[in-house]
């Protein structure tokens, strides 16, 4: 499987401009053979734009936004998947990701678990659960959201459900670059999967994002990594390579869960 990560700055508050923007990049990703492409946490509205602001750009999984999402992977033929607001029925607002397949089907909409300090506890509701694997070509997929890989329970949990990729928008900012340098590629060779890490770049309200999306394989190798600027990632996903790293890494088969009960205490 090829796969693309899209590392873009924030166009604005316009909601427009940014479905534009991912257009063009699901049509460069589509054309370089990419059956998916990934891009950043909150991509639709903008990260640290304040409270009342994503409130204000929060819309059901099933909006106007993700149908022309739909209508773009359709387009495109590619899988998209792409952070948002989820407005909820009840109140408040989720930090989403949703992942639309290239036939516009909607095949997985997550809602960030773990919330990173007072910009997102103050903007958004946690999610209750981890979200189900879903499945492209045949790949079982997983997917997170920016602090949720830095747990790392998060993705055991779906490596034991059979992920072989796990996809994570994200809006790191600096100084924090030994996430994307150190922990992501540790959470996949710890765990023998690929993960695909799409970051934001450029400043928006109080943050300077890290940039350093990445593509890394089950040795903990990247595939590729972009800078601090503008980047498409395309990178092919070997997965005879990927049960080969399990075979002479076997964290999972020796793993002794007896030991590890008080863990979910």
């Amino acid at each position: 499987m090829r796969i693309a990560v899209f590392q873009g700055p924030r166009p604005g508050l316009d909601k427009a401009a940014a479905l534009r923007r991912l257009a063009r990049a699901a049509a460069r990703a589509a054309d370089q053979g990419a059956r998916l492409l990934v891009a950043s946490e909150m991509f639709l509205s903008g990260y640290d734009i304040g409270a009342e602001a994503v409130a204000a750009a929060a819309e059901p999984a099933d909006g106007p936004a993700a149908k022309r999402v739909a209508e773009i992977a359709a387009t495109c033929r590619i899988a998209i998947a792409y952070g948002y607001p989820e407005a909820r029925p009840e109140g408040g607002v989720y930090n989403a990701a949703q992942v639309i397949d290239r036939d516009g089907r909607t095949l997985v909409n997550y809602r960030k678990c773990h919330l990173f300090g007072d910009l997102d506890r103050g903007a958004f509701v946690p999610g209750e659960a981890l979200a189900p694997l879903f499945t492209i070509d045949g790949v079982k997929i997983g997917i997170l959201i920016c602090y949720d890989v830095e747990f790392p329970e998060s993705v055991r949990h779906l490596a034991i459900e059979g992920a072989a990729l796990v996809i994570v928008p994200t809006a790191l900012m600096m100084p924090f670059e030994a996430i994307p340098r150190v922990v992501v590629p540790a959470r996949a060779f710890e765990n023998q999967l690929f993960v695909a890490y799409a970051n934001r770049c450029g400043t928006e309200g109080s943050l300077d994002y890290a940039g350093l999306s990445c593509i890394v394989g089950p040795d903990g190798k990247d595939l590729a990594r972009a800078g601090r600027g503008e980047k498409l990632l395309v990178a092919d996903l070997d997965l005879e390579a990927a049960e080969a790293a399990r075979q002479a890494n076997p964290y999972l088969a020796d793993r002794r869960p007896e030991l590890y009960r008080h863990l979910d205490r």
